[in-house]
């Protein structure tokens, strides 16, 4: 031990006193061992090869958690397999944080694992307040030198730190903000757990921007200019600025729970006539937003964009007759519809109502009016739905992307597959665009906060427009979408979508519909057909639109 440090056992809580501060209160031997104070006797002859013991975890857990709480870095680093990383990590949780002591209390050993709680006490400018969280360390045996080792990785010492990632506290590095919805309600990570990560970036983009000031915080630095950092203790508040967003609280709601029936899933809906943003939800919800920033293929909701070129194009209109064979082949590839169905004698608003992949190939094909370029479609993309053009969100957002293609890779694109990738927000847009009859870009928050430029688009002729409606109509009172559309309100459309992910068993489901003056798009991972899994999800953001 080191000078001036005592160790005292008082029943079974074991304290490592520095100074006359504790820094460090334990369970140890009653949460790892189980009440056996005989460990460090026996673990001499412990074996140095083959897996780790269950005595060997109990010790090594013990020692580590100790060495750690006691401000011991050298030696808790010693006891990792990791010693270069651990050591810097372990002194700047204790510095960086202004830790002053911490109490960890372990749990019985799962296996090599060993889960414990924290409860470090943080001190800063005369403010002291404690931070509780739970973690765990897994025992490894080291490959050189046959010790029992804790696995090292961050996230031992918090579960949301890592590699790149620090903890700090001290004066915010952004001022805080009150962010509240279209008409004043209060937003917060705890009632809308998808928004934590957008709720960080308006904060860090636009606290000083609505005369918010700083506060004393302890928080994860991320490290990186495009992760938020993420708050976890307020030590001290600032004066929060009130920042309006597009978000509707009731439609917001009603996302975060469609969403969670689905083990993945991402929805956005949007305002037709504005571009205003009501909802983005996520299941899980991490610091990835995966509705904002997800890049997926979007299966046969992009027949929206394929059958906007063909009709731009003089390829067909709603009531033109296209064929819809079971099968068709394009350049050497061949492509069929779900079962391969076909249609005899059917217009284009069949095709799309019912999804016929084939019908949207080999009408654009060789034996077509026009020779179609590789690259229409991403022009299409581009020119009347604004995919592509920079949105200046407010928020990082991915950008939907069409890139140019050749041979069979273009057919898959008519139907959402090939290099196609795109967002649930980029999606909810097509809809969107559809239903105003032109493209507005998708925003979070008034562009005079910051002067953005948003995108522009071509609107879409009085004649495309309304086809689309026609053949979104059709989809959703008579078609693929029929179903989950059911019970929204008129008028409605909607398209469905499947797309197959490399070697994943089952699709994504993808569904895109409007209704009023709303228009959402949902994608469930591995949720098969549009209508089955993704579809349910839109139709209840749509009823509380």
């Amino acid at each position: 031990m080191r000078s001036g440090v005592q160790v005292a056992i008082v029943g079974s809580v074991f304290v490592v006193v520095a100074g006359g501060v504790a820094y460090g209160g334990y369970n140890l031997y009653s949460g790892v061992t189980g009440g056996d104070t005989s460990t460090g006797a026996k673990s001499a002859d412990a074996p140095r090869t083959g897996p780790v013991t269950g005595e060997e975890v109990t010790t090594t857990a013990r020692d580590f958690l100790a060495a750690w709480a006691a401000g011991e870095t050298d030696k808790a680093a010693q006891l990792t397999n990791d010693p270069v990383s651990a050591g810097p990590a372990v002194l700047a949780y204790r510095e960086g944080a202004k830790v002053t002591g911490a109490v960890i209390t372990p749990g019985a050993a799962v296996g090599t694992t060993v889960p414990f709680t924290v409860k470090a006490t943080i001190s800063y400018e005369g403010v002291t307040k404690d931070l509780s969280y739970a973690s765990e360390l897994t025992v490894v045996r080291g490959q050189s030198t046959g010790r029992a080792l804790v696995k090292w990785q961050p996230s031992v010492l918090h579960p949301k730190l890592t590699a790149s990632a620090t903890l700090r506290t001290g004066s915010s590095k952004s001022a805080a903000i009150k962010a509240v919805d279209r008409d004043g309600v209060e937003l917060t990570p705890e009632k809308y757990p998808s928004l934590g990560s957008v709720l960080a970036e308006l904060r860090k983009r636009y606290g000083s921007k609505v005369g918010g000031s700083n506060g004393v915080e302890t928080w994860i630095d991320s490290g990186s200019e495009a992760v938020p950092d993420t708050t976890l203790l307020v030590l001290s508040k600032g004066r929060p600025g009130t920042l309006k967003t597009t978000i509707d609280a009731d439609v917001q709601a009603a996302a975060e729970k469609a969403v969670k029936a689905f083990g993945n899933a991402s929805v956005a809906a949007i305002e037709p006539s504005t571009g205003a943003i009501r909802a983005i939800a996520n299941n899980p919800a991490t610091e990835f937003n995966t509705a904002l920033s997800g890049a997926q293929a979007p299966g046969s909701t992009m027949k929206i964009v394929t059958a906007t070129m063909m009709m731009q194009h003089g390829l067909a209109t709603p009531g033109s007759r296209v064929e819809c064979p079971p099968t068709v082949s394009w350049k050497g590839v061949t492509f069929q519809n779900l079962e391969k169905f076909k249609i005899d004698d059917g217009t284009l608003t069949d095709s799309f109502r019912r999804s016929c992949n084939t019908a949207f190939i080999k009408a654009i094909g060789p034996l077509s009016k026009q020779d179609i370029e590789d690259t229409e479609l991403g022009e299409t993309a581009r020119r009347s739905f604004g995919i592509g053009l920079n949105w200046q969100v407010g928020v990082p957002a991915r950008d939907g992307s069409v890139p140019p293609s050749e041979g069979g890779e273009t057919a898959a694109s008519y139907i959402g597959q090939g290099r196609i990738t795109m967002s649930a927000l980029n999606v909810a847009s097509l809809s969107a665009t559809v239903k105003n009859g032109g493209f507005r870009q998708p925003y979070l928050v008034a562009r005079e906060l910051d002067d953005r430029t948003f995108a522009t688009a071509d609107p879409l002729s009085p004649e495309v427009a309304s086809g689309l409606r026609r053949m979104m109509n059709a989809a959703a009172t008579n078609g693929t979408a029929a179903e989950a559309m059911a019970g929204v309100p008129s008028p409605k459309g909607a398209k469905t979508g499947s797309a197959e992910v490399g070697d994943q068993a089952t699709s994504n489901s993808w569904f895109t519909g409007y209704s009023g003056d709303l228009a959402a798009a949902a994608v469930v991972q591995a949720g098969g057909h549009g209508g089955d899994a993704a579809g349910p999800v839109v139709a209840k953001v749509l009823k509380a639109g």
